[in-house]
């Protein structure tokens, strides 16, 4: 399939996990692809170095993936980092610097990438969100606020840009089997009960894949979607709509 022949794509943290899932697919689709990250892929990607809290270097890291590719046509607003705890566990500081990546991230990125939307026939944007949105999850109070304000923040962009050609969009994964969710693992005093409560809670009863929060995310991206916008798609094994009665024993 090559329904990205001649676009061009953004994605930010694209050097590992979802983000670099999706630059793959995108790129095999034919897109040329720029991936923005502290530490960014090399070829078949162009890797542009960039902390997502520094405004100048987000400015200069778009302006320099746009020049290289001749524009911007998709943006993948990925780079975002994880929370653990009640409302009362984090200090303020942990709660201004995940705000800082998760939101006001997107925000710079989203803000230094419009301008070359706004030029682009076939502008699309994509935000990263998660099933903590939606779902009350346990000890994740600081996380699962910032993927609130991801999600209410992707409606409010796809009001205020849709008559200028940008679609605005958001994937609300489950747990997925990816770098970032394996070092939590790790970090679990019995890893291996961990993951299976992890899994336990995904009606489908497995955590998702990252090539399969990719493929939401290039369908959301693609011509194919020409007429959603303001939607959000959960990829996240059943578990936001599905309740399902215990198995009898």
């Amino acid at each position: 399939m090559t329904d990205f022949e001649g676009l061009t794509a953004l994605i930010t943290g694209g050097g590992s996990g979802i983000g670099l899932a999706t630059a793959t697919l995108l790129a095999a689709r034919g897109a040329r692809v720029a991936c923005l990250d502290l530490d960014p892929p090399g070829a078949p990607f162009l890797g542009v170095k960039a902390d997502v809290t520094n405004d100048s270097q987000v400015r200069t890291a778009v302006a320099e993936a746009a020049d290289a590719l001749g524009g911007i046509d998709v943006l993948v607003n990925n780079a975002g980092i994880g929370a653990a705890g009640t409302v009362a566990d984090n200090p303020d500081e942990e709660w201004r610097r995940v705000f800082d990546v998760n939101v006001l991230g997107l925000a710079r990125v989203t803000r230094a990438a419009l301008p070359y939307l706004r030029v682009s026939k076939s502008a699309a944007i994509v935000n990263i969100c998660s099933i903590a949105a939606t779902a009350g999850l346990p000890n994740r109070a600081l996380y699962s606020s910032t993927k609130g304000a991801i999600q209410s923040l992707t409606l409010a962009m796809a009001a205020d840009h849709v008559h200028e050609g940008i679609r605005v969009n958001c994937v609300n994964p489950g747990t997925a089997d990816t770098p970032w969710v394996q070092r939590l693992l790790d970090n679990a005093p019995d890893p291996v009960a961990e993951r299976a409560a992890l899994e336990q809670r995904q009606p489908m009863g497995r955590l998702v894949s990252a090539q399969e929060v990719a493929h939401a995310i290039a369908y959301l991206a693609s011509s194919q979607a020409a007429s959603t916008t303001g939607t959000v798609l959960a990829v996240d094994g059943g578990m936001q709509g599905l309740r399902l009665r215990p198995p009898s024993s």
